[in-house]
């Protein structure tokens, strides 16, 4: 088949949706498809890097367009840069001919409108792969209100994208009777959460070692918050958890990311003058194990009104590895599921805004813990198996090859 893939981060971004659709991407073109993809060229989180226009990767044909430069500092720069990147996309698309499978995520926002027109005009079957809802996530986190000409205009493309989709892909079940209860088929709706990289990413005792070494963590009982920093995911309950903890010399907070709110998190730490508090830049995924495994709990953040519109997929590597979770947002979501159907895994929900519950879990997770022996947690590694890209990547592919 020829197949057609649609989004603006791809490899060599580090970002979570240019991984998984690079490793979707490369599981085709190693079935025997011809696989085409289309992205941006400047990276995502840092629009400083620059991808080369053309390539082939591991069988894929990559064409990178370009966009603007301008960052994601503000709406008015975001907007910028997802129109100038529209464009330029818009403009390949023109000078393409038909694909059997045109497969889009929703990097940037309703890039699936494109897909969808595409298809119309041209032919082939439309996977619609939703890693975020928009625009109901916009509207969640205030960015849109729910009455604008633009929430409507948004609201109109993602249904056109829905309609003409053969397939559209969730991510849990709580993004399921979300699109469910905008009237789509139940059969259109297909659950596949997006798989851990455990083929790269596992407990790494001696990266762990020398990852704390080099940050000077050696000795510390290291919380870390690792991916993107975004009101989607409010970190004001663990930043004020950091703050109280201030005083106490053995525990650190390390944030590794980029994001919106990466700043937020530096300026948090250096107006409070919290020495307790590291960020670091997104690490490459050939550093991921010794960064990962250098934490003794991982924070999972979800905002309230989130389920089902974002997904916290950060979880699935974080388990693969074995360390314990402190998750902060709304029990009724897709963590709440995972840790109600493995009541034994080290895995502890809190409510945006119970600092004093954090605190008191941090300490006791620390006591609990004792010695670093105590890591990896066995339990968290088995039920990881379920979020395997070995166990997820091939009913994907299954997936494309009969939508």
């Amino acid at each position: 088949m020829k197949i057609l893939l649609l989004n603006q981060c791809f490899y060599p971004d580090v970002v979570s949706t240019a991984q998984h659709t690079s490793d979707l991407a490369c599981a085709l073109a190693a079935r025997g498809h011809e696989v085409t993809v289309i992205a941006g060229s400047r990276g995502y989180d840092d629009p400083k890097l620059r991808f080369p226009s053309e390539q082939t990767w591991k069988g894929v044909r990559i064409y990178r367009v370009p966009s603007l430069p301008t960052g994601k500092g503000s709406k008015a720069k975001r907007a910028l840069n997802i129109g100038s990147f529209f464009l330029t996309c818009f403009w390949r698309l023109l000078s393409m001919g038909r694909f059997d499978t045109v497969i889009a995520l929703t990097s940037p926002p309703l890039i699936s409108a494109m897909a969808a027109l595409f298809v119309k005009l041209k032919g082939g079957r439309f996977v619609y792969w939703i890693m975020d809802l928009n625009p109901d996530e916009a509207i969640a986190a205030g960015w849109l209100r729910a009455d604008s000409q633009t929430a409507r205009l948004l609201g109109s493309a993602l249904m056109f994208s829905a309609n003409t989709a053969t397939s559209i892909v969730v991510l849990d079940r709580f993004m399921r009777d979300r699109m469910a209860a905008k009237g789509l088929a139940p059969a259109k709706l297909k659950t596949l959460p997006p798989w851990s990289h455990d083929r790269e990413v596992r407990f790494n005792p001696s990266g762990r070692e020398a990852f704390r070494a080099k940050h000077n963590l050696t000795g510390k009982y290291v919380v870390m918050y690792s991916g993107n920093h975004s009101p989607c995911h409010p970190l004001d309950t663990i930043l004020e958890a950091a703050a109280q903890l201030a005083s106490d010399s053995g525990i650190h907070f390390c944030f590794v990311g980029g994001g919106s709110e990466y700043a937020k998190v530096r300026t948090f730490a250096a107006d409070r003058k919290l020495n307790n508090v590291l960020c670091l830049p997104y690490q490459p995924l050939a550093e991921l194990s010794a960064s990962l495994s250098s934490a003794d709990l991982h924070l999972v953040v979800l905002g309230d009104p989130m389920a089902g519109l974002v997904h916290p997929c950060k979880i699935y590597n974080v388990m693969a590895i074995g360390i314990p979770v402190l998750f902060i947002g709304p029990a009724a979501s897709h963590i709440g599921d995972i840790a109600e159907s493995n009541p034994d895994l080290p895995i502890s929900l809190f409510e945006h805004g119970d600092v004093t519950g954090v605190v008191a879990a941090i300490n006791a997770a620390r006591i609990r813990l004792g010695a670093a022996s105590a890591l990896p947690h066995e339990r968290m590694r088995v039920a990881a198996k379920e979020f395997s890209v070995d166990c997820l990547l091939p009913q994907f592919t299954a997936l494309i090859e009969t939508a």
